[in-house]
């Protein structure tokens, strides 16, 4: 078994191969990746879509020939916008996605995609090809967020951190960024004050170090959305985040980001 897809809604992905170890990160349903190195119980994989590594219950994985990893590789696939959806398998069973699913081999006329050779129909928003209004589209969806928990490792609408939260928008809208905000905060082009943000660019935040310790997204005027707790509305500044309900700055601010079509095509 060198390779696997997630059939299920999402799999857990961990620093260490137990149960106990902390999350990383979670493949969501469709996404696929590599199969690193095996032991009894586990598999530590390496996700197709951001590179990131950890270990997995080898009973979550579906496996996948190599044949079919290469096709996925080279086929575009869409991603569900809905904040949760039904599929049926058959008259007895359902699967459910969350937003921000792989649905791989998508034919948009159709509505159907394919995984693992088996073909299911989806309803509901999917996001596929150029999208027109990228600010729009990366708002109204985080927005479907508000007050998802935060999770540690979390990409879900039922648990999220701040950069599964960052990463998922820009995965709905057709851009790939990575997984951390570490690392996330190396991609774009840097703004120079607050007032030059827009809607759906991203601002950093360190902590005593120069550690980048927080994401979010920009929204309206000085209104950052992002997972601290939960998925929340603050207001922002140059200084960082105040929030209301403590009446105090939470988040240093280091850098704001245009990632969204940084070479002025938007």
């Amino acid at each position: 078994m060198n390779y696997g897809i997630s059939s299920l809604s999402l799999i857990p992905v961990r620093k260490e191969p137990s149960e106990k170890s902390e999350m990383v990160t979670q493949v969501l349903y469709g996404e696929h990746f590599e199969i690193r190195e095996q032991i009894v119980g586990w598999c530590n994989v390496k996700l197709a879509f951001d590179g990131y590594q950890g270990w997995v219950d080898g009973k979550m994985i579906t496996p996948i020939s190599t044949r079919s990893f290469s096709k996925l590789e080279n086929s575009k696939s869409a991603v569900s916008g809905d904040i949760f959806n039904i599929i049926p398998i058959n008259a007895e069973q359902n699967m459910m996605v969350v937003a921000g699913s792989t649905l791989p081999v998508w034919r948009p006329n159709l509505k159907k995609f394919s995984v693992n050779k088996e073909t299911f129909k989806i309803k509901g928003e999917v996001f596929y090809g150029k999208i027109k209004d990228l600010r729009g589209v990366a708002i109204k969806q985080t927005l479907k967020y508000f007050n998802a928990p935060y999770l540690w490792g979390g990409r879900s609408p039922f648990g999220v951190d701040c950069s599964g939260l960052t990463q998922i928008i820009y995965k709905t809208i057709g851009i790939q960024i990575p997984r951390d905000a570490g690392e996330q905060v190396k991609v774009g082009k840097a703004l120079g004050f607050v007032d030059e943000a827009q809607p759906g660019d991203l601002a950093f935040f360190d902590d005593e170090e120069g550690n980048i310790v927080h994401v979010g997204i920009m929204w309206k005027r000085n209104k950052i959305i992002h997972s601290s707790g939960k998925v929340r509305i603050d207001n922002v500044d140059q200084f960082g985040i105040f929030n209301a309900d403590l009446k105090r700055y939470t988040h240093k601010m280091r850098v704001m980001k245009k990632i969204i079509d940084p070479n002025g095509t938007d």
